[in-house]
């Protein structure tokens, strides 16, 4: 099956991006070096495309109970343009995705969901629909997504893009005015009204997010929106193209999840640590029995991070042991740009979990001692 390809593909060729498949999309792993894009983030401005990402539409009398139904973290009485992050779970507790809940108006949300994802979550969604008051428009197809990273994203958004952002709190939203298709046809109308009534709205949303562990910016609009703040922010000189690959080592300093690695049907949010985005005194949602009982009885497995004393890298699926057992596996490991180290966030047996206890990986034919440290590897820069 032929890859998909984001609103900015051309842009990305024409920039001599190596261009790799990931989550079903050809995307941008590098344009240059990796280590240049990582540090332009940590301490200029990166932008991403994140076009790939998905995104869904809940509408209708009971959105706000839909939504409480099948993510792990709390909506009710959530205010017009905030966002929580959370997870939807089977109900034996493993993990359907990790997704970003934005909160339009009183009966409409916004879930941005895993690339990788889109279609199982979709599924997914319309079959816990039934009994509820809603319409569910599965929007990804109609979006185009840039991230703008780093400590001087506010600058860039309101200098180059002319996007007033300084008022934004970290995860709140705001709409921006665009020209999408309903406006060219026929004038705007509120993001609510454009949500129930069209396939897609013409308010591009700008929010304070992003997953960089620095500060910076998200913003969602129509595929023409999108590529021509692109080309604003690549002619300014004020920001760096960067890919997936940096991405990948940015989210991971600070410890932040990825879908697949850290999280998983058989991973599920206590076992990786994120217990706080699950609301357990909530009445109901799906898999809220499974954590109960998980919390109650202990998990049997934990997310932790590893440093090495050496400067072997570890990576995905390579066996931890003590005293030559093997007790888990590598999710993401790295020698990390950020600190110079090699460390690694693995999943493995509880016993084993406490911080300082002395561990040993498996590389190839070798084994490099370590020692269980706390999963976030580099200090996080967010705007409160």
């Amino acid at each position: 099956m032929e890859n998909k390809r984001t609103c900015l593909y051309d842009k990305h060729v024409a920039l001599g991006a190596l261009m790799s498949p990931f989550g079903g999309f050809d995307m941008p792993i590098q344009y240059s070096d990796i280590r240049d894009e990582h540090n332009a983030v940590r301490t200029a401005c990166g932008v991403f495309d994140v076009s790939h990402m998905g995104e869904v539409t809940v509408c209708g009398r009971d959105a706000e109970r839909y939504v409480n139904h099948i993510f792990t973290n709390d909506v009710t009485g959530m205010p017009a343009g905030k966002i929580l992050y959370g997870m939807m779970l089977y109900e034996d507790g493993g993990t359907v995705d990790d997704l970003l809940v934005y909160k339009l108006g009183e009966d409409s949300f916004f879930l941005v969901i895993n690339a990788a994802n889109i279609d199982k979550d979709w599924e997914w969604m319309q079959r816990q629909a039934t009994g509820f008051d809603i319409e569910l428009r599965n929007e990804s197809d109609s979006y185009g997504q840039i991230a703008v990273q780093g400590p001087q994203a506010e600058a860039v958004m309101e200098e180059v893009l002319g996007i007033r952002c300084s008022e934004l709190s970290f995860y709140t939203f705001k709409s921006e005015e665009g020209r999408g298709k309903s406006e060219e046809s026929g004038g705007a109308e509120s993001s609510r009204q454009q949500i129930l009534h069209s396939s897609f709205f013409t308010l591009h949303l700008v929010s304070r997010t992003g997953y960089t562990g620095e500060d910076g910016f998200e913003i969602y609009g129509t595929h023409e929106y999108i590529r021509g703040l692109w080309d604003k922010l690549m002619a300014s000189g004020r920001c760096k193209p960067c890919g997936l690959g940096c991405r990948d080592t940015l989210r991971f300093e600070v410890g932040l999840p990825l879908y697949g690695d850290e999280l998983s049907a058989d991973i599920s949010p206590l076992m990786a640590g994120l217990g706080i985005f699950c609301k357990l005194g909530k009445e109901e949602f799906i898999g809220r029995e499974a954590l109960i009982r998980q919390k109650a009885e202990g998990v049997g497995r934990k997310l932790v991070g590893i440093e090495l004393a050496d400067k072997a890298i570890p990576r995905h699926g390579y066996a931890v042991l003590k005293d030559g057992v093997k007790i888990g596996e590598v999710t993401t490991g790295y020698h990390t740009i950020s600190t110079d180290k090699s460390v690694c966030m693995a999943l493995i047996d509880s016993a084993h979990a406490a911080l300082d206890t002395p561990v040993e990986i498996q590389i190839r034919k070798k084994t490099f001692p370590g020692k269980v440290v706390k999963k976030k590897f580099y200090d996080k820069h967010y705007k409160k």
